[in-house]
């Protein structure tokens, strides 16, 4: 059972990596001080394969006015995926999601909303930049230099995403050794020298939990592997960069309430220091992060 003991000496242990600020910037119209807050991105998905019903859009107009209420109730960024990353999904070939995302980023661009785009394919990524996305949300690990320099040469800015293989799509067993953080560490430290080497100055890196690998399909292994990178994910401070998270369902515990799944996780992700929640349920998520900056600081929590 995860308590205050645990807590504790996780902070005394790392206390420094604690306290170490993190690189803020704008993007368009939108600022981001990390110092000062965590943010949060909605999700659109313009796949029918994604299982989160409630964020699957399949037309234009769909996708528009879910971006559009995401952002009323909170969100700062609004990300959007043609293709699912489950297994058993139907892969997307590149021209399928240009045709599928161009229309959409470009109403929502036009309408002053930082866009988000989800993808490893080059050519989708400089479609979409193109078009007027902020953010590329890349989930490969192939053709980086290029992405990296298309990012840079359209001032965007990019969420590193670990992905141990050669896109979210091929992934086997994943293999962390017995401190994960370590090696997100390294991965991360590698992707941000190229990154910033080709000219890239937003950056936002992501432990890549909502991925599919297939050592973590026991429910027991895969939550308490994401537990564990969510609490120790201000270790990644270090980097200089902010950390951007993807809360989970855990579907196996919550069953029908499984919408109440990522408000939970938010908590957890927020505890370790996370500057940017993508989440399928703004509107709730937005609650808990209200609630824990009511009580930021606050000494009267501990003290009594």
């Amino acid at each position: 059972m995860l308590d205050l003991a645990t807590l504790a000496a996780l902070h005394e242990k790392y206390r420094e990596a604690a306290t170490l600020p993190v690189a803020g910037f704008s993007l368009g119209p939108q600022r981001f001080d990390f110092e000062t807050s965590s943010y949060l991105m909605g999700v659109v998905n313009l796949s029918a394969d994604s299982w989160y019903r409630e964020s699957v859009a399949l037309s234009t107009e769909a996708a528009v006015r879910r971006a559009r209420v995401l952002h009323e109730q909170g969100a700062a960024v609004i990300d959007l995926g043609a293709e699912s990353s489950l297994a058993h999904a139907a892969e997307v070939d590149g021209s399928t999601q240009e045709s599928r995302l161009i229309p959409v980023v470009r109403e929502l661009a036009a309408a002053g909303l930082c866009v988000s785009v989800e993808t490893y394919h080059v050519d989708v990524a400089t479609a979409c930049l193109k078009a007027g996305a902020k953010v590329l949300n890349l989930t490969g690990t192939m053709d980086t230099a290029r992405i990296f320099r298309e990012v840079a040469d359209h001032e965007a800015g990019v969420i590193i995403c670990f992905v141990q293989g050669e896109n979210v799509r091929k992934v086997g067993d994943l293999d962390l050794g017995r401190d994960p953080i370590a090696a997100l560490y390294e991965f991360f430290a590698h992707q941000v020298e190229a990154a910033t080497d080709a000219g890239v100055t937003r950056i936002w890196i992501d432990p890549g939990l909502g991925f599919y690998y297939r050592n973590l399909q026991d429910s027991g292994a895969r939550i308490r592997h994401q537990i564990q990178v969510f609490l120790n994910g201000f270790r990644l401070r270090a980097l200089g960069w902010p950390v951007c998270q993807a809360l989970p369902h855990a579907f196996e515990c919550f069953e029908e309430e499984v919408r109440s799944a990522e408000p939970f996780f938010a908590v957890l992700a927020l505890l370790g220091k996370t500057d940017l929640l993508r989440t399928h349920e703004v509107a709730k998520v937005r609650g808990v992060l209200r609630t824990l900056e009511l009580v930021r600081g606050a000494e009267d929590i501990v003290t009594g």
